[in-house]
C-alpha cells in the first residue's frame, strides 16, 4: 500500500519554504537599507543645499538678487527631488519584483507538490478517488488562473506607475528648464 503522505517531501517542501522566506526577508532588508541609505544622503544633500542657499540669500542685497537666488536654488532642488523619487521607486519596484519571483517560485513548488500529493492519494485509495483526484486538479488549475490573474494586474500597475513616474519627471524637468 502506497503512503498517502511521505515524510521526506514534506521535510523538503518545509526546508525549501523556510529558504525562500529566508530570501525574501533579506531581499526586504536590504530593499530597506538602500532606501535608508537614500534618504540619509538625501537629507544630508537637501540640509547642505539649505545652508548654501541661506548664507547666498544673507549676503543680498537686494530682493531681485533674492528672487534671482531663490530661482536659482529651485532647478536644483526639483531635479533633485526627482531624482531622489525615481530612486525609490527603483529600489521598491525592483525589490517588489524579486520578492514577487521569489513567491512564484513557491507558488509553483507548493502546486507541483499539491499534484503530486493528490496524485499519490488517489493510487492509495479505493475506486471513485478519481474523482477527488479531478476536484484536485481543478482547484489547482483555478488557482494558477487567479494567480496569473493577480500577476498580470499587479504588472499593468508597476507600468502604470513606471509611465506616471516618468512623465513626471520629464514635466518637471522641462519647468525647472523654463525657468
Amino acid at each position: 500500500m502506497t503512503k498517502l503522505v511521505n515524510t521526506e517531501d514534506l521535510i523538503q517542501a518545509n526546508t525549501a519554504a523556510i529558504a525562500n522566506m529566508q530570501s525574501v526577508a533579506n531581499t526586504a532588508l536590504a530593499a530597506v537599507e538602500s532606501l535608508a541609505a537614500l534618504n540619509l544622503g538625501f537629507a544630508r544633500e537637501s540640509l547642505n543645499n539649505s545652508s548654501k542657499h541661506a548664507h547666498a540669500a544673507l549676503s543680498a542685497k537686494t530682493p531681485q538678487e533674492v528672487a534671482a537666488l531663490q530661482a536659482q536654488a529651485a532647478k536644483p532642488a526639483a531635479e533633485n527631488m526627482m531624482t531622489y523619487t525615481r530612486t525609490v521607486y527603483e529600489i521598491t519596484t525592483g525589490a517588489a519584483k524579486e520578492i514577487g519571483d521569489l513567491m512564484k517560485g513557491q507558488f509553483d513548488q507548493l502546486n507541483k507538490a499539491a499534484q503530486q500529493a493528490a496524485e499519490n492519494a488517489a493510487k492509495a485509495s479505493p475506486f471513485g478517488a478519481d474523482v477527488a483526484l479531478a476536484a484536485v486538479k481543478q482547484a489547482v488549475a483555478a488557482g494558477n488562473a487567479a494567480y496569473e490573474k493577480f500577476t498580470q494586474a499587479t504588472q499593468q500597475a508597476a507600468d502604470l506607475a513606471e509611465s506616471n513616474i516618468a512623465k513626471a519627471t520629464s514635466a518637471a524637468t522641462r519647468a525647472a528648464k523654463a525657468k
